[in-house]
């Protein structure tokens, strides 16, 4: 079984998949080269880009961090700011500090591979690594697969278990197992999850990851709302949080009572935050990060007996429901679309805040549900593979939709809810199946399509 804490990450936007995976396989192979002595005789490395990963890796920020990888560093704990000029070094002849360890010769053009329209049998988010020696004879090789959420596979182990852990007191991969748990011992989710949770971790360590966890998410919405500005990747896209937060308050100071702006305006916040390659959590991903924090904010700011048990409620409710889909289906973009990120955290939210605000667990699975429900088929379409447009506003219409739900759910008992929470996780994948793959995070369809192009054209226009 997972973690919550698997499923939960602090890391680095844009992408979890895109940059944050990456990053971890970099350092996993650097960590490998350590492991097998092999490092002192490395005097080359070359990295692969495949598939969605080659598509969109330019706006994903995916190359920095692959190098960044590679030089030792961990999405929890790099300097961002670093990344963009040490690859900027690197582009100019900078030597790659493979390990953090050995310096060795690295030719940006020729040892950084990006094979676009190429992609692997096993999933769209491949890369591989190649170190040589100084005859140019192969040592070592590895491919990594970025499934989602920041996690990696390599090869060997794809089909395996990404953790092996002893079976927790309450085992279940599907919600009508939790469902039951929580029915024969007469607990909530949080409950149930949290006695699992214990027994793998400890006490004080549940606590302490869960407050780092909050304490992250709360960090990256306040961010949001103080930091102005253009984001990168040349679509000149103004950060938003800060100015709606002075109009909304306005309307809150003259008397309107316009509370579903608020999640909305926090979920803008973080998800500005991500585009800009700040520090946030996969929640389930960095593409959706910001709809989970904008209801545990919403919750936190404006339910009347909102209280700490309550975010740690919230957090392992939702984090239970993100897992039946990472165990399930996918939370990939490249793999099932947008569905799979904004759709899941949609879901995650509105079980959550409908399980802090008093529901029953048929009301939590009802609130769950429909929150997939009305996000079935959505595609993931980034203009020009940056986490900007659709993404910001789709985070935000997922977190008021989301608080909705839970609002709607409150008001029915569930038991005539003809579709299980198990059912539509199980049609959301085969949904993304069948997507064409232009709508799964290639860049190469919908609205990256049309905007792509009718911003090329009047870029060329201008400069003519």
């Amino acid at each position: 079984m997972l973690s919550v804490f698997d499923l939960f990450k602090v890391g680095i936007g844009p992408s979890s998949s895109h940059t944050t995976g990456p990053m971890v396989a970099g350092k996993a192979f650097a960590d490998l080269l350590v492991r097998e002595n092999l490092l002192a005789i490395v005097s080359r490395v070359r990295v692969a880009l495949y598939g969605s990963l080659a598509l969109t890796g330019e706006g994903h920020g995916t190359m920095p961090a692959v190098l960044g990888g590679l030089e030792g560093e961990t999405p929890q704990t790099v300097d961002t700011r670093h990344l963009a000029e040490r690859s900027m070094l690197l582009k100019n002849g900078d030597r790659l500090v493979l390990a953090g360890r050995k310096p060795i010769p690295f030719d940006y053009a020729d040892d950084l591979l990006v094979h676009r329209g190429l992609f692997l049998k096993r999933h769209p988010n491949a890369l591989s690594f190649t170190a040589y020696d100084e005859a140019g004879t192969i040592v070592l090789t590895r491919t990594y697969y970025s499934v989602g959420g920041g996690f990696v596979r390599d090869e060997e182990n794809f089909d395996r278990p990404e953790v092996e852990r002893p079976e927790p007191p309450y085992p279940y991969t599907k919600a009508a197992e939790l469902f039951e748990h929580c029915r024969r011992e007469g607990k909530s989710i949080a409950e149930i999850v949290l006695a699992n949770e214990i027994f793998w971790h400890s006490e004080a360590v549940v606590e302490r990851q869960t407050n780092l966890i909050i304490g992250t998410m709360r960090e990256s919405v306040e961010r949001g709302l103080c930091s102005e500005g253009i984001l990168p990747g040349g679509y000149n896209v103004r950060r938003r949080a800060p100015n709606l937060l002075r109009k909304i308050s306005v309307l809150q100071a003259t008397g309107r009572r316009d509370l579903s702006l608020w999640p909305m305006l926090y979920a803008f916040s973080v998800a500005e935050e991500n585009a800009c390659g700040g520090r946030v959590v996969t929640a389930p991903t960095n593409g959706a990060a910001g709809v989970v924090p904008a209801v545990l904010s919403y919750y936190t700011n404006f339910y009347p007996k909102a209280a700490p048990e309550g975010e740690r409620d919230f957090l392992l409710t939702a984090g239970a429901i993100g897992l039946f889909y990472k165990l399930n289906a996918s939370i990939s973009g490249a793999e099932v679309g947008c569905q799979g990120e904004v759709g899941v955290a949609c879901s995650m939210a509105a079980g959550a805040y409908c399980a802090v605000t008093g529901g029953t667990i048929k009301q939590i699975e009802m609130a769950a549900e429909i929150g997939m429900e009305h996000n079935l088929g959505l595609t993931c379409d980034p203009v020009g593979g940056l986490v900007q447009i659709p993404c910001i506003e789709r985070n935000g219409v997922a977190a008021e939709r989301a608080v909705t739900c839970a609002q709607l759910s409150r008001l029915e008992d569930g038991t005539q809810r003809v579709v299980s929470l198990d059912t539509i996780i199980d049609v959301m994948y085969r949904t993304g199946l069948d997507l064409q793959a232009t709508y799964r995070e290639t860049a190469l369809g919908g609205l990256a399509a049309v905007i792509h192009k009718a911003y090329a054209g009047r870029q060329d226009g201008q400069a003519k």
